[in-house]
């Protein structure tokens, strides 16, 4: 797959994708043009694509770039300016395969061969998310969605069952979400409406969460009134086997989505904590930021613990996790009762997963600067390498991924829950509609990998 950088009215593009064996296509803005560059698989017969760029060497570059694919530059004339162009594309990541004028295009085996370059795909926004949506359609998991009254909710649905992602069932009034969506313009035809105030089931599951909760002095009349509520409904769904992870906190808070879920699926067997991590995209990387969302002042068994989960949550979503417990010193340069911490919780870590690549404490610089590493930290395997960042605590991951976020232009996808025995993950009241189908889209794969 090649991306033509310019285009002249003498060139026939068509006909040099045709002469070169590839599809011509035109490199949209529209992301889904983009996606389907990215899961075009040759082993499955699918043509390579040649795809004509739109002139601006930015967007060209960038895109050849996140895309994996060489860039062939079309110029009118070789010249100084030629070499300005080549730099700012190499500079923007692009591997520029040739840079050809009309006549040269014309000779299709040199073309073909100046092709023949290996371009690694530049992890970007558009390559993540493409990858993780195929991915989670190939699990065809049951997912519930509790907030079946949010319009976000109903377009991030709309959007999943047209691509076939998931199974889905909403929550609420069926007549209202309908009429809702028919408004919107959106096809919910694929997904189960249920109501909670209505479903028979609801009698059922009132009878299990009394069994779940006796200990707690749970009597059936509470049970019932608790299973109004759209959060522990959802949740007494995944338990009984009738979905298979749940995604909500659109419209409610962390603790009203996750709450029922340490009461009724609970922690999965040596687990003594639940955590998360936010996937990041930023400058060409996918990392893992953990915990961000959910333990203010983790204990160093924990801290531990969580490092351990957190690679393994990394590794479904494509990460070769090499944890980094983070801190303000790195080794022996610094000291205190956080620094203790720190060299605990590695402990805890390596003795729950001796293969596991983890170290610590490390500042951040030597975590992923492989100069500072060499002198900091030069005998281990995680300095300057690393990929999964452990925070000490609740403020510091919050502060440090939304600085990543706001700042550095990441992608943060999560909070994603881990610990539990099934999925479930929690929005932010201000995520957005391409947030919902992210989030929908992790849960299916932790469901998928269960």
């Amino acid at each position: 797959m090649t991306t033509i950088g310019r285009n002249f009215d003498d060139i026939d593009i068509s006909a040099l994708a045709t002469s070169l064996g590839c599809v011509p296509r035109d490199l949209a803005t529209d992301s889904l043009v983009l996606e389907d560059v990215v899961a075009a698989d040759p082993l499955a017969g699918d043509s390579p694509v040649l795809l004509r760029g739109i002139g601006n060497i930015d967007f060209d570059a960038r895109a050849a770039s996140a895309l994996g694919i060489p860039l062939l530059l079309l110029i009118d004339a070789p010249g100084p300016h030629v070499d300005v162009t080549l730099q700012e594309a190499s500079a923007l990541g692009a591997v520029v395969a040739a840079a050809v004028t009309a006549a040269e295009a014309a000779d299709v085996d040199k073309v073909k061969a100046a092709l023949q370059v290996d371009v690694e795909p530049v992890m970007s926004a558009v390559v993540f998310e493409t990858w993780l949506l195929k991915k989670a359609k190939g699990y065809n998991s049951h997912i519930v969605l509790p907030e079946g009254d949010d319009d976000r909710i109903l377009q991030a649905a709309d959007e999943l069952l047209k691509r076939d992602i998931c199974r889905l069932t909403i929550l609420g009034d069926p007549e209202a979400i309908r009429a809702r969506a028919a408004e919107l313009g959106l096809d919910l035809s694929k997904a189960t409406l249920s109501n909670p105030l209505t479903d028979p089931r609801a009698e059922e599951f009132a009878e299990k969460f009394t069994e779940l909760r006796k200990s707690k002095g749970m009597t059936l009349e509470e049970a019932r009134e608790t299973m109004k509520d759209i959060s522990y409904y959802a949740t007494m769904m995944i338990h009984m086997g009738l979905a298979d992870g749940m995604v909500s906190g659109a419209a409610h808070t962390t603790a009203h989505t996750i709450k029922p879920s340490f009461q009724i699926i609970k922690t999965v067997p040596g687990a003594s904590v639940v955590s998360s991590i936010f996937l990041m995209v930023l400058r060409g990387r996918l990392w893992a930021f953990g915990d961000c969302a959910v333990n203010p002042n983790p204990t160093a068994e924990q801290l531990g613990e969580i490092a351990v989960v957190s690679a393994k949550t990394a590794s479904q979503f494509g990460i070769d996790p090499r944890v980094a417990i983070l801190s303000y010193s790195t080794g022996t340069s610094g000291f205190g009762p956080d620094v203790d911490r720190a060299v605990a919780a590695l402990e805890v870590a390596k003795k729950l997963d001796p293969e596991l690549h983890v170290d610590g404490p490390l500042q951040f610089d030597a975590a992923v600067d492989p100069v500072v590493a060499a002198k900091k930290m030069p005998e281990s395997t995680v300095a300057g390498k690393a990929n999964v960042f452990i925070f000490p605590d609740l403020d510091a991951g919050n502060i440090g991924y939304k600085t990543a976020q706001r700042t550095g232009h990441a992608l943060a996808v999560g909070p994603i829950l881990q610990g539990l025995n099934k999925p479930v993950n929690d929005l932010s009241r201000g995520a957005t509609v391409a947030d919902i189908v992210n989030t929908v889209a992790i849960t299916a794969i932790q469901a998928g990998d269960k």
